[in-house]
């Protein structure tokens, strides 16, 4: 599958964006889609995990609240919601999928710097700043 993420760009603090992760090559409704973010000098983490099926969802405690991601399968397509921007959300945000196994939680498929993501999209910039 390859991914296309975009939507990203210049945001006050407080606004809100939607990112999102258009798949090619296979529909995205049997795959695990999740959201990273890496800010400069920073390594890459996990913000936010969806699964296939039920489409259970895992945030970081640092967008918990903010950030909601949800799928339109008929446009292939998963988005990030992030609303209630702040300055430390600046990064560059990627998306990235892998077949979803039965029975993997969301939490684990965002584990780590590169979850258990094989599939990756380039990165959109955000940049959150008054």
């Amino acid at each position: 599958v390859q991914l296309q993420a975009s939507g990203g760009g210049l945001m006050q603090p407080g606004g809100s964006l939607r990112l999102s992760c258009t798949a090619s090559g296979s529909t995205l409704d049997r795959y695990a889609v999740g959201w990273f973010r890496q800010a400069p000098g920073k390594e890459r983490e996990g913000v936010g995990c969806i699964t296939s099926g039920d489409g259970s969802t895992y945030y970081a405690d640092s967008v918990k609240g903010r950030f909601t991601i949800s799928s339109d399968n008929a446009k292939n397509t998963v988005y990030l919601q992030m609303n209630s921007l702040k300055p430390e959300d600046t990064a560059v945000y990627y998306c990235a999928a892998e077949r979803d196994l039965v029975g993997t939680r969301p939490h684990w498929y965002c584990s780590g710097s590169r979850g258990m993501f094989g599939s990756w999209g380039q990165g959109t910039l955000v940049t959150v700043s008054s």
